[in-house]
C-alpha cells in the first residue's frame, strides 16, 4: 500500500474571483481573501484555517504519508504557508513536496489538470512502479473515500459518487461529469457536461447515476503516457485529466475500477460556496468525539 497522494492546486481560481463582483452579503475579510488568495487558502470555519488544511487533515486520517502539492508559478502563498510550518500537527504526520505548474508565455491560465498531474509525477520519479492517489484542492473529500482509494488493490480506481447524494442545486449537479461503467464495475467513459440523454444512459440497472469528482488512484506507469499525449480540449484549450483517463480505459479496457460511495462532497468554487462549506465543516467538527 503506497501512501502517496498528489493535490492539484495550480489553478488561478478564476471562477472564485469572477464571483466576487456579484455577491454582496459576505464580510470584507472573506471578500479580500477570495480576491487575493488561491481558493484552497481561504480561511474557513470557526478557526479560519485554510480550506486546504481540512483536506490534509482527512488525508492524514485516511493513512497517507507523502503528499505532493502542485502549485502555480504565479502564487507562492500555498508553498510559503506550509514551508513556514502551517498547521504544526500536519507537518508532524506528512512529508510535503511541491511541484510547479507553469503558465506558458502568452497564456493567462495553466494548461489544465492533466498537465498539473504530469508536473506532479515528474517531480517524483521515485514513485515509478508505485500507485498514488490524486485529488482537487477545492473539494473536501471524506476520510472514508480517501481511505477506500488507498486500500483498494486495483491498479487504477476512482470514487463513483451517487449523484442523488450530492447536496447541490439541480442545475449545478447537472453540470457534473457522469460515469459509464461495464457490468464488472470498471470505467468505460467519463462524460463531461452530459446531456439529459447521456445522464439517462449512464444509469445502472438500479437507476443509479455515478458522478466523477476528480479523485483517482493510479498506477504511475500506466497513467503517465496518457498524461504526456493528451490533446487540448478544443473549447477550453486545456489538457484535462478526465480526457487522459478516457484515453487509458479505451486503450486498456478493465483498467480502472469504480468504488461506489454515497455522500456529499463540499465544493469551493465560487464565493457563494463559502457559507455552505463553512457550515459543513462546523457541523462535522461538532459531531466529532470530544
Amino acid at each position: 500500500m503506497d501512501p502517496y497522494i498528489i493535490i492539484l492546486a495550480g489553478g488561478i481560481s478564476s471562477r472564485m474571483r469572477k464571483s466576487v463582483a456579484s455577491v454582496t452579503d459576505v464580510d470584507s475579510t472573506l471578500r479580500r481573501e477570495a480576491e487575493e488568495k488561491p481558493k484552497s487558502m481561504i480561511g474557513i470555519g470557526g478557526t479560519k484555517k485554510p480550506f486546504l488544511d481540512y483536506l490534509l487533515e482527512n488525508i492524514v486520517s485516511a493513512g497517507y504519508h507523502d503528499v505532493v502539492i502542485v502549485v502555480s508559478d504565479r502564487d507562492e502563498s500555498i508553498r510559503a504557508y506550509y514551508e513556514r510550518g502551517g498547521d504544526g500537527s500536519l507537518l508532524e504526520n506528512l512529508v510535503f513536496s511541491f511541484a510547479v505548474q507553469r503558465i506558458p508565455e502568452g497564456r493567462k491560465k495553466p494548461l489544465g489538470t492533466a498537465d498539473a498531474l504530469l508536473q506532479g509525477l515528474k517531480a517524483m520519479p521515485s514513485w515509478k512502479g508505485h500507485r498514488f492517489s490524486v485529488c482537487n484542492s477545492d473539494n473536501l473529500y471524506s476520510v472514508a473515500a480517501l481511505r477506500l482509494l488507498l486500500q483498494d488493490t486495483h491498479a487504477n480506481a476512482t470514487i463513483d459518487y451517487d449523484r442523488t447524494a450530492l447536496r447541490f442545486e439541480h442545475d449545478r449537479v447537472g453540470q457534473f461529469s457522469v460515469i459509464r461503467k461495464d457490468r464488472d464495475g470498471f470505467l468505460v467513459d467519463i462524460l463531461e457536461k452530459p446531456s439529459p440523454e447521456e445522464v439517462s444512459r449512464a444509469a445502472d440497472a438500479h437507476g443509479r447515476v455515478g458522478v466523477s469528482m476528480n479523485i483517482f488512484r493510479f498506477s504511475y506507469d500506466q497513467i503517465l503516457p496518457f498524461l504526456e499525449t493528451v490533446p487540448f480540449n478544443p473549447v477550453r484549450q486545456e489538457k484535462e485529466l478526465p480526457t487522459a483517463v478516457n484515453m487509458m480505459v479505451k486503450q486498456l479496457p478493465h483498467s480502472l475500477y469504480l468504488l461506489p460511495v454515497s455522500e456529499h462532497v463540499p465544493d469551493l468554487t465560487t464565493l457563494t460556496d463559502i457559507a455552505s462549506v463553512r457550515s459543513f465543516i462546523d457541523e462535522s467538527l461538532s459531531d466529532r468525539p470530544r
